[in-house]
């Protein structure tokens, strides 16, 4: 990948994060607000989020739709970010979207972040590419967010755990108030929460008068759990999806559940289940062909507690690698994924976020009697694969990124 406004991009980076929406609101105005006029699907989230938008495009496309879909953060490349048709934007496409956007931020004198950029790029290159619909998938939080200047036909809300507690606050109800934010007024809204995060989102829903669509995890009917397939009951109908672990089903029904509150659902929703069946998404329970590797991106103390689960169902006892990042929750995913361990090799993913390895690993000593510390990811992997049976890759999409890059290299 090559090109001036893709550097220019990678520069914005230093800006780190900076929640609030006036400086995008100032930039898609002088792009002339392509967000207006896209029919938009707005997803948040703790656990689940990028899996449920995938889902959704998928659905879509095999009604016949041509889709846009923006999510965040990418895995090997930016490109991964936005999707017209199934099909990452290239590189020309891209660079050339990215200087719309970085001439516009010179007109405006708007000082926009990493984020704020790809955001105003992926809603002008889906106005620009003239997609029927487009899935987007909240960054962080949501009503402080940078998607949250869209006003969508349904807003989506998965599972909501404890994460990012430095810029949403360190309770459930904290969060999920911050997470409710994508919710706009009369606008339907569908969620798999329940307890604290349900109440505020449902407190949301009666003040804006939302239609809302609670979908009880316990109605989702798991029917088998396998390597590469989930297959479940929803509403008196069987699916399987192409996505692994028990929990997909959940991310499942919630996609199927936001297509029925879309106006053309009677047109889309007989294809959900050729749309399920299709989707495929990187590092969520995913098998690398070949390789004794199970390569997940975990990051919350709920979706290590279904990682567990299914792991253990699927495979039994793992060589476990592990790396994260400092604002993620340490001590809860490590109590999850120690006994599913045999060994623990920790490492620290190349994020300036990362948490400190030999800090990550005192924590997983309080719970797991043979743990190592390798410098890179890559060296962890590395010794994972002299262990015997699966070698489990988690904790950060930015240790499923060194993982790959490893293998690339060593391959």
């Amino acid at each position: 990948m090559a090109g001036g406004n893709i550097a220019w991009l990678d520069g914005l980076s230093s800006r780190g994060i900076v929640p609030g929406l006036d400086s995008i609101s100032e930039l898609t105005h002088a792009l002339g607000d392509p967000q207006n006029g896209l029919r938009l699907i707005h997803v948040a989230g703790s656990d689940g989020k990028g899996s449920t938008c995938c889902m959704l495009e998928a659905i879509l496309r095999a009604a016949g739709y041509r889709t846009g879909l923006f999510t965040s953060p990418f895995i090997m490349k930016v490109n991964e970010s936005i999707r017209v048709d199934g099909l990452d934007i290239d590189d020309d496409s891209l660079d050339r979207c990215l200087g719309t956007v970085r001439d516009a931020c010179d007109s405006s004198g708007c000082q926009c972040t990493n984020f704020e950029a790809l955001v105003a790029c992926a809603l002008s290159f889906f106005k620009e590419q003239k997609v029927d619909i487009a899935i987007i998938e909240v960054g962080m939080g949501g009503r402080l967010d940078a998607t949250n200047i869209i006003m969508p036909e349904v807003s989506v809300i998965s599972n909501i755990s404890v994460e990012h507690t430095k810029y949403l606050g360190s309770t459930v109800h904290d969060i999920a108030s911050e997470k409710a934010g994508i919710i706009k007024p009369g606008i339907p809204c569908v969620t798999t929460n329940c307890g604290e995060a349900l109440e505020v989102i449902r407190a949301r829903c009666s003040d804006l008068g939302c239609p809302l669509t609670v979908i009880d995890p316990k109605e989702v009917v798991l029917k088998e759990n396998a390597q590469d397939h989930v297959r479940f009951r929803h509403l008196c109908r069987d699916y399987e999806t192409g996505l692994t672990g028990s929990y997909q089903r959940l991310n499942a029904a919630l996609a199927i559940e936001a297509v029925r509150s879309l106006k053309d659902s009677g047109r889309i929703l007989p294809f959900a289940h050729v749309g399920l069946h299709e989707a495929r998404w990187p590092a969520r329970m995913q098998k690398l062909p070949d390789l004794p590797i199970v390569l997940d991106a975990t990051h919350t103390e709920k979706g290590s507690e279904y990682l567990r689960r299914d792991v253990s169902e699927i495979y039994g006892k793992v060589t476990l690698v592990i790396g994260m990042l400092s604002d993620k929750d340490l001590e809860g995913v490590a109590a999850n994924l120690s006994p599913i361990a045999t060994r623990v090799f920790v490492s620290s993913p190349d994020s300036p976020r990362a948490a400190d390895k030999e800090a990550l690993a005192s924590v997983y000593r309080k719970y797991h009697d043979d743990v190592t510390v390798k410098d890179t990811v890559g060296e962890a992997v590395e010794a994972a694969l002299e262990e015997d049976g699966i070698v489990l890759v988690t904790g950060s999409f930015r240790t499923a990124e060194d993982c790959l890059r490893w293998l690339r290299r060593t391959s």
